[in-house]
């Protein structure tokens, strides 16, 4: 039991030190320097009113959404299911755009709301059309994702063009912490909840990933935990993208580097996929802050350009059959 546990608090205290370093960083990075040794009252104004909330923001953004492709990956059993490719994400911009037309003038949470409806019908939907599949590889379900979320999207489109909102919705989807200031990113608070409902479900999602009749067996209600599941997704996509936007890749990427180093035990890996999507995007949001300044690139970019080049090499060592192999004998060495 020592020699099971030692790398999982090492990797625990290893992510915990990277964002403790990326925060202090965070804070000070910005267009007005501030030196922590001779705080001025200014220089704490901009802390507590754009500085802190936006790392706060950023932190329970990355591990949120690392979270949802989590349980998305363990109750499809396929590792390249997520909301993106799901078309969660799509269903949410739907969802904001229904808003945009029925409620013009709504607030953030109506907004929500509405978008929180249209994702978890697009992920029921998703789940009874793999129900209805016969072959049923790791290619073919998130196709089936992405291409029912490229119509959503179309419809999406059609609509927007029709009613003169595409820049309207193109402003709430892209993903930027640019605007987030106290007052405007609490809504993101409301995802924290069902973040703690996914850890104490952890097992019984892992059950229900191992199909209907072993959850059966098990004393599992698999249609109930599945549902719970996708509710606890549809919630976070869609507070996320209308508080933030649409950040590509990270509900994909990130859930797979925790596998290839602590296997596939989602209670065991919960802590750990949070801490590194809150170190993944306080990166990309630091480094796209920096590139350019004073000036800012979206996160949503960045994690764009980092996320498909760390996915395209994870595509390399699922087709090698070489899945961390390396990196599992280095953590519990």
């Amino acid at each position: 039991m020592e020699q099971i546990g030692r790398p999982i608090q090492r990797t625990k205290l290893f992510l915990f030190c990277i964002l403790f370093l990326l925060s202090i960083l965070s804070i000070l990075v910005g267009v007005k320097d501030i030196d922590f040794l001779r705080l001025t009252l200014d220089d704490v104004h901009i802390i507590l009113i754009s500085r802190l909330p936006r790392l706060i923001s950023i932190i329970v953004v990355g591990s949120s959404i690392g979270i949802t492709g989590l349980i998305m990956q363990t109750i499809t059993k396929n590792k390249f299911v997520s909301p993106t490719t799901a078309g969660t994400t799509d269903w949410a911009r739907l969802g904001i755009l229904i808003a945009m037309l029925f409620f013009s003038g709504s607030s953030s949470f109506v907004k929500m709301l509405v978008a929180f409806i249209c994702c978890l019908i697009g992920s029921f939907l998703f789940i009874k059309l793999l129900a209805k599949i016969k072959v049923k590889n790791e290619v073919m379900i998130p196709l089936i994702g992405l291409m029912l979320g490229n119509v959503v999207y179309a419809i999406a489109t059609y609509f927007a063009y029709r009613y003169d909102l595409v820049q309207n919705m193109s402003s709430w989807l892209q993903g930027s912490f640019a605007l987030i200031l106290k007052g405007r990113y609490e809504l993101l608070y409301i995802g924290i909840p069902f973040l703690i409902l996914g850890y104490l479900y952890a097992d019984q999602f892992t059950i229900a990933g191992m199909g209907k009749d072993f959850s059966q067996n098990l004393g599992v209600r698999h249609d109930r935990i599945v549902n719970l599941g996708l509710a606890v997704v549809a919630m976070i996509t869609s507070v996320v993208t209308v508080t933030v936007g649409a950040l590509p890749f990270l509900d994909l990427i990130v859930p797979n580097i925790i596998s290839m180093v602590k296997g596939d035990n989602l209670k065991n890996s919960l802590l750990d996929t949070a801490l590194l999507g809150a170190n993944f995007v306080l990166l990309c949001d630091i480094v796209g802050r920096l590139v350019i300044y004073p000036y800012e690139i979206p996160i949503g970019m960045m994690i764009s350009v980092i996320g498909s080049a760390i996915f395209l090499w994870m595509t390399k060592l699922f087709l090698m059959g070489k899945i961390g192999t390396s990196i599992r004998l280095y953590w519990s060495a």
